[in-house]
């Protein structure tokens, strides 16, 4: 089933950087941003998370979390935090059944040919659990995470 807006988010417990498991129901009550993203310190993968630590006080301030989403294992989280001193919580997923669930893994074009990888994506969650807002292919990584803010304060003036 597709994410859709307006819809319950999909229930997930991943591991973070430490092995510890974070549960989108034990964020319940703040709004969560949830971005998936192909590979710890790529070019696009950077400029992405270095542009939500860069905003993380307003997300911060709108009540938020953010949580970034790949295939990576705990050692490369650690290494890509420390390195761009990441302000968030980045999650393992090696098996790729949360992103399945996201539609966030899949068929993509890849310079001009299809291949089947991470689909660069991000879910805007309300407190409620509900989506309220899902960006299902991210084409410029390094404008996005303003363009979540610019969403996320939209939607936190709503509630």
């Amino acid at each position: 089933m597709p994410i859709e807006e307006g819809q319950p988010a999909p229930s997930f417990t991943l591991p973070d950087a430490n092995g510890r498991p974070v549960s989108l129901a034990g964020l319940r009550g703040k709004h969560v941003v949830v971005y998936f993203y192909p590979r710890d310190d790529t070019p696009g993968c950077t400029k992405e998370a270095c542009g939500f630590r860069d905003l993380a006080a307003q997300f911060d301030a709108a009540d938020a979390v953010v949580l970034g989403v790949s295939p990576d294992g705990e050692a490369a989280h650690q290494k890509f935090t420390a390195k761009y001193d990441l302000p968030f919580t980045l999650l393992c997923d090696p098996e790729k059944a949360v992103m399945q669930e996201y539609g966030a893994y899949g068929e993509k074009m890849m310079y001009g040919k299809k291949t089947v990888g991470v689909i660069r994506s991000t879910v805007l969650i309300g407190p409620d659990g509900v989506v309220a807002k899902h960006w299902r292919r991210v084409v410029k990584a390094a404008d996005h995470p303003r363009k979540v803010l610019e969403a996320l304060q939209g939607a936190a003036g709503r509630a």
